[in-house]
């Protein structure tokens, strides 16, 4: 089949055009070329989904059976893409965010959930990342002349992850000595690689199905406790974990979710993020590698770049300072 993929050089993007071509498609991607090089095979396309001209120049005398827009963020942006290319492709798949639900994490995310108030045409200044996704798909299925399909990822991982959350883990784990290991062992997660949301959304875009779909893994396929022993294993680390509980940390960190990767305090916020709703994606197929094998997978990667050469989060600087660690844990030893 023709594929176009908007963006498709980084991390979800990127494992999108990689499965694509293992499937034998034919693969348009279309971007400025700065967050990573096009995989060979591809036609790349340099250019700016918010110039028009460019977008015209992508559509002139091309068609494809469907896109897979993987870099989408402001509705109006999305808008103008979807209007360029309807006409072009029979099937426009885009990929949102859970976060694009309403009031979510505050309240569970269901089939039924609906969407933050967010107008299809809204620029950037109009909220923030989730109601903007909101706004995203509105402007997919109200502005596509064919399918739509809406993907709302939950929390990804895997390898040539750029937002660095478990890549911090692995660097500050594969170091060793005292680990502040935060909050419960037995908090429940749930994760996704980039490659399972990838085959997904090629399975469903290759069918045209026009639907959409909360796609994350099994909620509780692992817990914290698990998912750091699993970063001590696959560095082979002499790493000591110290549990902290929450009421501790609750005036020592800022952003805890940041600065701890993926750490949240108990509560209504931490069960609703790890018990999403995945029951019509897994009825659509949706099958998910065990999250042992992202852990490792993503080892294997981050151990080719040198650790000067490791960002941890492409708009947030993910993972907490040594000395602040250290502080914490020097209280926590004393209390």
């Amino acid at each position: 089949m023709r594929v176009l993929v908007i963006g498709g050089s980084a991390f979800l993007g990127r494992a999108i055009v990689a499965e694509a071509l293992d499937r034998g498609h034919q693969v348009t991607t279309f971007n400025r070329g700065r967050s990573g090089e096009d995989a060979p095979g591809v036609e790349a396309v340099r250019g700016d989904r918010e110039v028009t001209a460019d977008l015209e120049r992508l559509a002139e005398g091309r068609s494809w059976d469907f896109v897979v827009d993987s870099s989408g963020y402001v509705p109006k942006v999305v808008g103008d893409a979807v209007r360029v290319l309807s006409g072009h492709a029979a099937t426009y798949a885009f990929i949102s965010t859970v976060s694009a639900v309403r009031d979510f994490p505050d309240k569970a995310a269901t089939d039924e959930s609906g969407l933050w108030d967010c107008e299809p045409d809204a620029g950037p200044e109009a909220g923030d990342y989730g109601v903007l996704k909101a706004g995203c798909e509105r402007a997919v299925e109200q502005g596509f002349d064919g399918n739509a399909l809406i993907i709302q990822p939950g929390l990804i991982l895997g390898p040539h992850e750029n937002v660095a959350r478990l890549p911090w883990w692995l660097t500050r784990i594969s170091h060793g000595g005292r680990v502040l290991a935060p909050g419960d062992p037995d908090a429940p997660m749930q994760l996704i690689d980039a490659r399972d949301v990838a085959i997904f959304t090629l399975d469903q875009a290759e069918k045209g199905v026009a639907d959409r779909f909360m796609v994350t893994g099994p909620s509780g396929n692992t817990t914290y406790g698990q998912w750091l022993e699993l970063c001590k294993q696959v560095t082979g680390s002499d790493a000591e974990l110290v549990w902290v509980p929450d009421a501790f940390l609750a005036d020592r960190l800022e952003r805890a979710f940041v600065e701890l990767p993926l750490y949240a305090p108990a509560g209504a916020v931490r069960d609703h993020f790890w018990s999403v709703a995945t029951g019509r994606a897994e009825a659509a197929g949706l099958r998910t590698r065990p999250v042992a094998d992202i852990v490792r997978d993503t080892w294997a990667w981050l151990r080719e770049i040198p650790e000067d050469q490791r960002v941890y989060g492409r708009r947030t600087q993910h993972g907490l300072d040594p000395d602040t660690e250290r502080a914490i844990l020097a209280d926590w030893a004393s209390a």
